[in-house]
């Protein structure tokens, strides 16, 4: 899977759960929950979205690797990379 396209289901399961937010003006490297005020019940959502529609098993053990928008851009390509 290429690269834009996660990067842009990453931009539009966050715009689901947080619409107020600007896209354009997120940093890339701030935790997402901080900088949205993204309470845990809104991650789980997007860990969930974000597992739909890759098909893929996002453990709780891994929330940690997905901190920011950076990371979990990163998280998704490794995983769908490893995915047959």
């Amino acid at each position: 899977m290429n690269d834009d396209t996660i990067q842009t289901a990453l931009q539009q399961e966050l715009y689901r759960i947080a619409p107020d937010i600007d896209i354009d003006d997120i940093d890339l490297t701030a935790d997402l929950r901080e900088e949205f005020d993204i309470d845990s019940m809104d991650f789980l959502n997007l860990v969930t979205a974000l597992g739909k529609r890759f098909g893929l098993e996002m453990p709780e053990a891994d929330y940690d690797r997905m901190r920011s928008f950076s990371d979990l851009l990163g998280y998704l390509q490794a995983q769908t990379d490893q995915t047959p």
